[in-house]
């Protein structure tokens, strides 16, 4: 999908200011109310904004420890792997990938021994033929998009 200028910049706002509503939006903007209510759904429609829920902190809650865990699965059984792993609350995130392993996940725990009975959770699942945790130390450069917005605009 293209953006344009003003949807980089409602973008931005709205990371910025989550709890923003349409019109102050289109009066830092200096949009029209329809203007700004139009981008939104756009851009909602179109999946570039797909949510506008609460950015929670893990570690907040006493979960400090986050590792990477590659699964590699048994053929024809991602299905009921992935419903597994839907079961886990520490398993915030799975992306099928290529290369060594199948499923790349990203958990979280509150230490590293129950980052054990997390792991332990994981591959009780028969499908599971082999994983791999790598803890994470830092998270030099979390999550963001704000630098790919812009680029969209400008390269687009």
């Amino acid at each position: 999908m293209q953006i344009d200028r003003l949807d980089a910049a409602l973008i931005r706002l709205l990371v910025d200011t989550p709890r923003i509503g349409v019109v102050e939006c289109s009066r830092r903007l200096a949009v029209a109310r329809g203007t700004v209510q139009a981008r939104l759904d756009r851009l909602r429609e179109g999946g570039v904004i797909r949510g506008f829920g609460p950015d929670v902190d893990p570690a907040t809650l006493g979960f400090p420890v986050t590792a990477f865990m590659t699964l590699e699965i048994r053929q024809g059984q991602g299905r009921d792997v992935r419903k597994h792993l839907e079961c886990v609350p520490q398993v915030l995130e799975v992306h099928t990938i290529t290369g060594r392993g199948d499923l790349l996940c990203r958990i979280v725990a509150r230490s590293n021994a129950h980052l054990q009975q997390v792991i332990e959770a994981i591959v009780e699942l028969d499908a599971v033929v082999r994983a791999s945790t790598t803890i994470a130390t830092e998270n030099p450069v979390p999550y963001r998009v704000l630098p790919l917005v812009e680029c969209a605009v400008t390269e687009g």
